[in-house]
């Protein structure tokens, strides 16, 4: 029970890794308070922990939504120690993934014929404003109004904290599409300048830089992509959700209490940083 007496908020803790992280952190002996665009995946995730944990409801594109979620999760167990950055989306309305995909297949199916493929496979050209604009508000604004408003209450209360964004190996690869990638990699810049500023203060912030794990994120997905992803793997697989759990755990905890401004990669050997 190493976070035993600690109280962490997590964005994106309905499903997938944010869940599988409120289940660790629980079990370590942490209050949860799981913030999730969806109120009622939430729940259910926070019914199934032993302990007292809290669900909310909240859009963390919005800075209002976060402010308000945060607040009443201090509110409600009284501190706040930790934060856990794992809302993300990989597409949004109008960022051409349909001709992106469309392509691809188009693209895959002259390979598999023996033909010299003559389809670009492009996403960036179709990609509209709103699409482009729709990931980062989730992937990166989000993070932000989190980290922002968890460090104004640690403040407040002088009480020293942990940090930890969920970034991605797209990040070190370039892999994936040109407003996903971004956002992860800029998730990286913004943990490296929040480590160094916020480091008087005690608090620490990290990031884990996942590889391909097997998430409702990876659903969407053309199973041929996925296919590959797995073969490019060193260790041959996704991860599971409790593998990245496990990382951010340990970034969180006082056994990671000199690590501060880092990122810890959790993609079965494809890439280092």
């Amino acid at each position: 029970m190493t976070l035993k007496g600690k109280t962490a908020v997590i964005t994106g803790a309905g499903q997938g890794i944010g869940a599988a992280i409120a289940a660790k952190l629980a079990n370590e002996g942490a209050q949860v308070a799981a913030l999730d665009l969806n109120l009622e995946q939430a729940q259910s995730v926070i019914r199934n922990l032993d302990g007292d944990h809290a669900a909310y409801a909240c859009n963390v594109s919005q800075s209002a939504d976060v402010i308000k979620a945060i607040r009443a999760a201090r509110e409600t167990f009284g501190r706040l120690d930790f934060a856990v950055n794992c809302a993300g989306i990989g597409q949004a309305k109008g960022d051409g993934s349909d001709k992106f995909y469309a392509a691809m297949n188009a693209r895959n199916a002259q390979l598999a014929a023996g033909e010299t493929p003559t389809t670009f496979v492009d996403h960036l050209i179709h990609m509209e404003d709103d699409g482009w604009a729709g990931v980062m508000a989730v992937n990166l604004n989000g993070a932000f109004y989190v980290c922002r408003e968890a460090v104004r209450i640690m403040a407040e209360d002088e009480r020293a904290g942990s940090i930890v964004n969920i970034s991605s190996t797209s990040a070190q690869s370039g892999e994936g599409s040109p407003h996903y990638v971004t956002s992860k990699s800029a998730l990286i810049g913004l943990t490296r300048q929040l480590a160094r500023e916020l480091a008087p203060r005690g608090i620490r912030v990290n990031a884990v830089a996942p590889g391909p794990t097997n998430t409702p994120i990876m659903h969407g997905l053309p199973q041929e992509w996925i296919t590959s992803m797995e073969q490019s793997v060193p260790l041959g697989r996704m991860a599971e959700p409790s593998e990245v759990a496990g990382a951010v755990s340990y970034l969180l905890s006082d056994d990671a209490s000199f690590v501060t401004g880092s990122v810890l990669v959790a993609n079965g050997g494809s890439y280092c940083f």
